[in-house]
């Protein structure tokens, strides 16, 4: 599969104007295809009192200001808002862009990031068990998916989600609907992505693990009667300033593996001309 090449900004720790600026320049280079915002309340890197925006809101507005990149929020955290709330907020992003959305999604941070669980206790979040949130997870992506697509309202009756007489108007641009990234290696939601996922995202920092969980992907798709080539793999990369080579190197590890779908997370503070030096140092090479 053809490789695509997108950028993560992280919107904690910087300014509005500051990810705008990187957006701008990325929408009008070829050679990135894709971006990305993440979905916490409270920064998870720095000080935790810092600066940190909304990722749907912030999405939007950059969506209203770019005309090619196609974008999305890596990944939402399902645990946030209500799956047919979602639907409607992913809907207006899509109609805002012109229909660029992908529409990434998980289960939420894990019990074992305390950094990240942090934001739960301070926005009065109930924070449930992994097993719950993988199960609300999968009944997140029917009923995202049915108020994208169905033509009449629906009631929902699932062990997480209750819903009496859904529906979505409008609908999405993109027809049926906007792909859905499901991001997350646990087993379980690997189950999930293998039902309902276009794309699968799997976090780069080790390669290897990220092949294996693959591999399972392609177990529980057969299991399903699904060709596991239908799920694009995903990965997020660290991409380096000081040390571009082996920024490179991982790019050309995660192709190897399969992951054609690549994503690079830029460190804040954002240099001048970032988007471009991405390309030309990052991309370029792989093109």
């Amino acid at each position: 599969m053809r490789p695509s090449f997108g950028i993560m900004t992280p919107p904690q720790q910087v300014d509005y104007a500051d990810v705008l600026r990187v957006w701008r320049e990325a929408d009008g280079i070829a050679a990135i295809e894709h971006a990305w915002l993440f979905d916490h309340l409270m920064p998870i890197g720095g000080p935790v009192t810092g600066p940190a925006h909304e990722g749907w809101t912030l999405l939007s507005a950059l969506a209203a200001l770019t005309t090619r990149l196609r974008l999305g929020v890596m990944v939402t955290s399902n645990r946030f808002r209500p799956p047919a709330l979602l639907a409607k907020i992913a809907t207006t992003v899509d109609v805002v862009s012109g229909g660029r959305l992908d529409l990434g999604i998980g289960a939420g941070s894990r019990p074992s990031h305390p950094v990240a669980r942090v934001e739960y206790d301070a926005h009065g979040f109930p924070y449930h068990d992994a097993e719950q949130a993988v199960a609300a997870l999968a009944e997140a992506c029917q009923v995202i998916r049915r108020l994208w697509t169905e033509d009449e309202p629906f009631d929902f009756h699932g062990e997480h989600v209750r819903l009496t007489g859904a529906f979505g108007n409008p609908k999405p641009v993109q027809r049926p609907h906007p792909p859905i990234l499901v991001g997350g290696v646990a087993s379980a939601t690997l189950r999930v992505a293998a039902e309902h996922a276009d794309v699968w995202n799997a976090p780069g920092h080790d390669l290897e693990a990220a092949a294996r969980r693959s591999a399972r992907l392609d177990r529980y798709c057969a299991e399903l009667g699904r060709d596991p080539r239908s799920i694009t793999r995903s990965t997020v990369l660290h991409a380096s300033y000081e040390h571009p080579e082996r920024t490179r190197e991982e790019i050309g590890r995660a192709l190897e593996l399969g992951f054609s779908h690549v994503v690079l997370g830029l460190p804040s503070p954002y240099p001048e001309r970032v988007a471009r030096w991405v390309a030309d140092e990052l991309v370029a090479p792989f093109a």
